[in-house]
């Protein structure tokens, strides 16, 4: 398998049965690269690097892995894994569950289709539209040492497209606005795969585009015309195993992570996990092309992608913890530019709370900052960003500028990004 097949990949896309034709078909689909888990041989790396696909048997389909699940592979620390992760938008009930008949009549040909997201639909697995979450979760990968009390450190090194579209949905009930939208009638009682129209959700269909180094999602109005709207891949579920035998719906995000939907989480980003199982057992899944802050109409962009991380481990009291205490409570991230502390909570001023909380525990732990200053310097020059309205809890973030701390840290790197 080419390294840059496996890695990379250039499409100059049009919107349009025509272009999907046109493109650049050897560089997409990603197709799968093993149909196990393991190592795959990659020019310039004689030891190869770790990969998992999503087959069968290293996917849960709405659920999280909890205290119980078995590891699909172990890893040491400091290796670099790469995920194949397949979007549910396409494979879903509502959308016929059948993602040849779903994508080609929107003009994708056949062969753009992946195999991997074939399997999953048509393979008989379980899984209640209704009650059940909608994500396809892969993992999850054992950190061999990880303890309770220990912190797992994922940098994400990218997240590259596997395909050259992909689906924003509004369903009943959900999203920002429920009883709203949809702007037709009810699900009928008889809605089935097999007649996916009864339900009367909404999947709009979207080509990306990339110019330069740059992807654009492409949507069109009433007359055709386009609109063309930045996207930056990323990972809306990542997480860690929570500490229970019961099953843990893929929907809500919790201290262990999971469907966090936070859009600074693309290539770049360092997340802090708390870890509450031997093994920690890291896994993802909902991968994104794009999404808006709020998340509003219920899905994001929603596409299949290639992440690739490294997973270190930080044993409880490292210094590179994001704490004084030595270990985590909850989830925390950092970029070049930004420290992002991150609350969650059902209710979204408590979840305001929350981050509001923990950016004033880093400001006084680690940059030595009076609660009473860390605060107002909050107020005057940090962003609050609502991450998600749409997930049964609700997520805010904090953008902390770190170039405004380089008199402490003494690093000047974040500020000559600017």
């Amino acid at each position: 398998m080419p390294f840059k097949r496996m890695l990379l990949c250039s499409l100059f896309l049009i919107s349009g049965p025509l272009a999907f034709q046109e493109a650049l078909a050897q560089e997409m689909p990603l197709q799968p690269l093993s149909d196990k888990p393991g190592k795959v041989p990659v020019p310039g790396m004689p030891e190869g690097i770790y990969y998992v696909p999503s087959t069968l048997e290293t996917i849960k389909w709405g659920y999280l892995p909890n205290a119980t699940t078995k590891p699909v592979l172990t890893v040491p620390s400091g290796a670099t894994v790469v995920f194949d992760t397949v979007s549910h938008e396409g494979i879903l009930e509502d959308q016929g569950r059948d993602p040849v008949k779903f994508f080609t009549s929107k003009g994708v040909p056949e062969t753009m289709i992946l195999d991997d997201a074939r399997r999953i639909a048509s393979s008989g697995m379980p899984h209640d539209f209704k009650k059940d979450g909608p994500h396809i979760v892969t993992g999850p990968v054992e950190m061999e040492g990880a303890e309770p009390g220990d912190v797992l450190k994922v940098d994400v090194l990218s997240v590259v497209p596997r395909v050259p579209y992909g689906v924003i949905s509004n369903r009943h009930g959900k999203g920002a606005l429920p009883g709203e939208f949809p702007e037709n009638t009810s699900p009928a009682e008889d809605a089935t795969p097999e007649f996916p129209d009864r339900y009367g959700n909404v999947s709009v269909f979207t080509p990306i585009r990339k110019q330069g180094d740059d992807w654009y999602g492409v949507i069109k109005n009433r007359d055709g015309k386009e609109v063309v709207f930045p996207a930056k891949p990323f990972m809306g579920i990542m997480g860690v195993a929570s500490a229970t035998d019961q099953p843990v719906n893929s929907i809500p995000p919790d201290v262990f992570g999971g469907n966090i939907d936070i859009n600074e989480f693309g290539a770049g980003v360092t997340l802090y996990l708390p870890v509450f199982v031997k093994g920690a057992m890291f896994y993802t899944g909902d991968p994104h092309m794009a999404q808006g802050d709020g998340e509003v109409a219920l899905t994001a962009l929603e596409h299949s992608q290639r992440p690739t991380f490294r997973m270190t481990l930080l044993k409880q009291g490292d210094p590179a913890i994001p704490s004084a205490s030595g270990t985590l409570k909850k989830l925390f991230a950092e970029t070049d530019e930004y420290w992002i502390p991150v609350g969650l909570n059902p209710d979204l001023d408590l979840a305001t709370q929350d981050s509001v909380r923990e950016a004033l525990r880093f400001l006084e732990e680690r940059l030595g900052m009076d609660r009473a200053v860390a605060y107002a310097y909050l107020s005057a020059a940090s962003d609050v960003q609502i991450s998600q309205v749409v997930d049964r809890t609700k997520g805010t973030n904090i953008l902390i500028r770190k170039s405004d701390f380089k008199a402490i840290t003494g690093d000047d790197k974040s500020a000559k990004a600017e």
